[in-house]
């Protein structure tokens, strides 16, 4: 069975306080297999049947709105497309690990609205920021904490909902999901 990694937005923040063990035990009877939480709240990795990663996204969002009443986004990969992230990435190689990161997208970017969420932001910040297949890469020259710019900021320029890994992270990720 393939092997892939949800990446769950919004957990842990705000009201939306979740254990992992009961994370884990949402995927087991939705009949995922090899459940793993891995780096911080909000990545699991699983087993599950070939199937378009999509789809896994709506099945996983739909579980975490019945179960825990959470409206959240899941980005689901598989191994090629977490290392394709990091990859492409075309800050990754200059970039510090921690401040460059991978913005996985619900859908992919119109390339006309990424200019304009590019011209939106110019005068707000130094980060640099570039499009990924159903993702945006950006580096937080300053750090996401000292950034204004948000995931909300993407999401509403987009029209698409969007959770960020770092680098360090991802290839931490990758590791796992090879061994």
């Amino acid at each position: 069975m393939p092997r892939y990694i949800a990446f769950l937005g919004s957990i842990n923040v705000g009201g939306n306080r979740l254990t992992m063990a009961d994370l884990r035990y949402a995927f087991e009877r939705e009949d995922f297999e090899n459940i793993e939480t891995v780096v911080a709240s909000g990545n699991v990795l699983f087993d599950y049947e070939d199937r378009p990663t999509d789809g896994l996204e709506d099945l996983i969002g739909h579980m975490m709105e019945d179960r825990f009443e959470i409206n959240t986004f899941a980005a689901v990969r598989n191994a090629a497309e977490v290392r394709e992230s990091i990859e492409s990435n075309p800050f990754a190689a200059s970039g510090d690990e921690a401040k460059v990161h991978t913005l996985f997208l619900s859908k992919p970017a119109d390339a006309h609205v990424f200019h304009q969420l590019k011209s939106d932001h110019a005068l707000r910040g130094p980060e640099q920021l570039a499009i990924g297949p159903r993702s945006l890469y950006i580096d937080f020259v300053e750090g996401v904490g000292n950034s204004r710019l948000s995931n909300a900021f993407i999401e509403r320029r987009l029209g698409a909902r969007g959770t960020a890994r770092n680098i360090r992270s991802l290839r931490r990720i990758l590791d796992k999901m090879e061994s």
